[in-house]
């Protein structure tokens, strides 16, 4: 019982698996699919065809022998009228009885069946004769009472005849009427056997299926290998464009012939050929724009150093100078510095457009690291008269980063936050889980729609044109910044709703892994910052054993 259960598990199993193959063939496969639905089409139109020519020669066939026993007995009866009008029994009983011999025999010379036989119409009349093999049984009352009532026409039906083995096969029984002289009338029968034509009918009707098979094979065969010849150069043109879309710009479609294929394959090259030009005339163009900016930058570097300079001095001494003269300088001071500023905003942007950043990591707790930021921002936040609140459930254990980037991406963000949250608290959350750690920075000011939280990162892109900065910034930092997670292999994500605020969240692997799944720091907000409670203690900074310096604690 057990192994046919498991057989028919199997069976079941394999049954599926090949359904789900042949959907993913019809799915995948040109040339399955339209192989398919030829053959369907042909095996319907040959299957309506060799019906229609079966029945044909069917019908054909017994009608054609059907008129050939009926003319044959029509002979047969024809000669033995003529013998029984020829002769004279002068009402002589035995000679009426050879009479009907010499019948009989006349009907079995004539008639190409042997099967016949001859009754008085009359009961009260002389006996007639039958021919050994005829079975009397197969003759109807229906029949019997037709031949009866009318002498001047035949009268036929289909009956089935028994062979010497005892099988059965379809036959016709004709009956047909003779006039005896001073005996009265005689039915005359004769059966035919159609055995013959019965096998002849198999053998056409076995041939038209024979040719049936062999022509939906066929016609299967060339459908496949005609379109080989048109799919093989598509999925050579589908492969090209693949590896073209890989970047492999020196791909071409090979071009045979002058067909249509043959004027797909040289468009599709000379398209290759336009876009491979304008690709390298754009590359060309970024490399000169990467260089020029990096170029000016480091040129602007000395000049800007030696403004620099000359303003701190004058800012120095702004306290000699008249109020006017002494904004001047202050505000001279602050414009040099964000120039310097901008100046090593261009020239990180650069590095990442020519591929040359490379990160310096270190096992560093992103709890830690976050919490230092935090502490080195809150005079800012003060002056904004907004609370920063720091929670770290998780991310104490040290993980591989480059400390001086994450540090830069997180005073962007709480930078930001601060200038955006429009007074209301901003919660830094740091949470890991086995597979990454996080740090969220949650702020409820104005908030973005879903189409500036898309633009976000673009490079000196701002949601509100009209806004001044009260911070400064270059209209670069986010941008850097998602330069930065993305080389540490991670992701910069940001939620935001308008009047609800925003949040960015940072994620980090460890290590090698990838990051798969959900961030340990939940991208949506989960409850209001309203209530939340106050921020939590710093973290306890503890002695390292054998060691002078402060260590990090680790949870």
């Amino acid at each position: 019982m057990t192994n046919t259960v498991a057989l028919a598990s199997a069976a079941a199993h394999g049954v599926r698996g090949g359904g789900r193959r042949i959907r993913r063939l019809w799915r995948e496969s040109l040339r399955f699919r339209t192989t398919a639905i030829t053959l369907a089409l042909t095996c319907i139109a040959v299957l309506v065809t060799c019906v229609a020519m079966a029945l044909a020669v069917q019908n054909n066939l017994w009608a054609a022998r059907k008129d050939q026993a009926l003319r044959d007995a029509l002979r047969a009866a024809n000669s033995a009228q003529s013998a029984l009008y020829s002769a004279d029994t002068q009402r002589n009983p035995a000679a009426l009885i050879g009479l009907m011999r010499d019948v009989s025999q006349r009907v079995g010379g004539v008639s190409a069946s042997q099967q016949f036989a001859a009754f008085p119409i009359n009961p009260q009349g002389t006996p007639g004769f039958t021919q050994t093999g005829f079975d009397r049984a197969i003759i109807t009352p229906q029949l019997q009472q037709r031949v009866a009532q009318d002498a001047s026409k035949q009268w036929w039906q289909p009956v089935s005849l028994h062979g010497s083995d005892g099988s059965a096969h379809a036959g016709i029984l004709v009956g047909q009427q003779l006039n005896v002289p001073e005996a009265g009338p005689y039915a005359l029968y004769i059966a035919y056997d159609l055995v013959d034509t019965e096998q002849t009918l198999a053998l056409v009707q076995g041939s038209l299926w024979v040719a049936g098979i062999v022509l939906v094979a066929l016609i299967g065969a060339i459908a496949w290998l005609s379109l080989r010849t048109v799919v093989l150069p598509i999925t050579e043109a589908a492969d090209t464009s693949a590896r073209f879309a890989r970047g492999d710009f020196d791909v071409r479609l090979p071009v045979r012939g002058k067909d249509e294929l043959a004027v797909l394959g040289r468009s599709f090259n000379a398209m290759a050929d336009s876009i491979e030009a304008q690709i390298k005339e754009l590359g060309e163009l970024s490399l000169v724009q990467q260089r020029f900016v990096s170029d000016v930058s480091h040129e602007l570097r000395t000049p800007l150093t030696t403004i620099r300079l000359a303003a701190e001095m004058l800012n120095d001494r702004r306290d000699e100078f008249d109020p006017t003269t002494a904004r001047t300088a202050e505000l001279l001071q602050t414009q040099v510095h964000r120039f310097d500023t901008l100046l090593a905003d261009l020239l990180e942007i650069s590095r990442y457009d020519a591929g040359s950043v490379q990160l310096e990591t270190e096992p560093v707790s992103l709890a830690h690291l976050a919490e230092d930021l935090v502490d080195e921002m809150r005079p800012l936040a003060l002056t904004h008269d907004t609370e920063l609140r720091f929670i770290a459930p998780g991310g104490h254990t040290p993980v591989d980063l480059d400390p001086r980037r994450v540090r830069r991406i997180l005073r962007n963000l709480v930078g930001n936050a601060i200038e955006h949250g429009e007074g209301h608290p901003i919660v830094i959350t740091v949470d890991s889980d086995q597979d990454a750690v996080a740090v969220g920075v949650h702020d409820r000011g104005m908030g973005m729609t879903a189409q500036d939280a898309e633009r976000v990162f673009d490079r000196f892109w701002r949601a509100d044109p009209s806004r001044q900065r009260t911070i400064g910034g270059t209209g670069l930092g986010l941008s850097i910044a998602l330069g930065d997670a993305r080389l540490h292999r991670g992701t910069l994500a940001v939620w935001s709703a308008p009047g609800e605020g925003t949040n960015f969240v940072l994620t980090l692997p460890r290590g090698a892994r990838s990051l798969d799944g959900a961030s340990p720091v939940p991208l949506e907000p989960v409850e209001p910052i309203a209530d939340i409670g106050v921020s939590t203690d710093p973290i306890a900074r503890l002695e390292e054993p054998g060691t002078g310096g402060a260590g990090r604690g680790s949870a």
